[in-house]
This record gives structure tokens, C-alpha cells and sequence, in this order.
């Protein structure tokens, strides 16, 4: 098993890793919109939050050595279920392969986010 990490995307706010490899897979930790050159949430919106995430995740399978077009399955909170089709439009321009997924709206996001994502992709 190894652990990845870039300062591409934001560090970890709790004790866990940006993500891991084992058996061929990465698996990357929820990603928020948080800029990893700021260290701030700069999006107010769906849109803007969900483009910063899908980008952070895009530096992490990059620093594991995979990509967006490997990723098998992605995981998907939103704040609010009514932001699904904004949500939809902007995820359809990086996952191109259409990966397995779940989505669902949950209580709370941390920092106050509206969306996370999480992935598992091939290397």
C-alpha cells in the first residue's frame, strides 16, 4: 500500500490520507472545494465548487500516476438534491468515461461545502 500526497490539492483536516494505493486501485479521500493554493473555498456556487473539486481529485490521480478517464466509481454528496443538474452538468466534462456512481444529498458537508467527491480508479 502507498500513500499519495500534493500539495496540488488540499492536505487533509483530519487524520486520514488524500488518498492510497493498493491492488492497482487508487482511492481518493472525499475531495471539497477547497484551493489548495489558497487554502480557501473561493466558489460560492454548485458549479464553481463542484469544477474546484473535480479538479482537486484530478491532481491526486495525477500524483498516483492515473486519471480521471481510469476512474471506475465516484462518490457523490451534495448539500442540496436541488443542485443535481447543475451539479450533472459541470461532472460530465471530467468524467468522461461515465464511472460507476453513487450521489446522494446528506445533512452537512465539512467547512459548509456543497459538494464532495470521492473516487476509485485504476492506475
Amino acid at each position: 500500500m502507498k500513500t499519495i500526497s500534493t500539495d496540488k490539492a488540499p492536505a487533509a483536516i483530519g487524520p486520514y490520507s488524500q488518498a492510497k494505493v493498493s491492488g492497482g486501485l487508487v482511492f481518493t479521500s472525499g475531495q471539497i472545494p477547497v484551493n489548495p493554493v489558497t487554502g480557501k473555498i473561493e466558489a460560492d456556487d454548485i458549479r464553481g465548487q463542484t469544477k474546484q473539486v473535480c479538479e482537486n481529485v484530478k491532481a491526486l490521480l495525477e500524483a498516483a500516476d492515473s486519471s480521471l478517464g481510469k476512474v471506475v466509481k465516484t462518490v457523490c454528496f451534495l448539500a442540496d438534491i436541488a443542485d443535481f443538474a447543475d451539479f450533472n452538468d459541470v461532472y460530465k466534462d471530467y468524467f468522461t468515461s461515465s464511472p460507476a456512481r453513487s450521489c446522494v444529498a446528506v445533512k452537512d458537508i465539512p467547512k459548509g461545502c456543497l459538494v464532495e467527491i470521492e473516487t476509485v480508479a485504476e492506475l
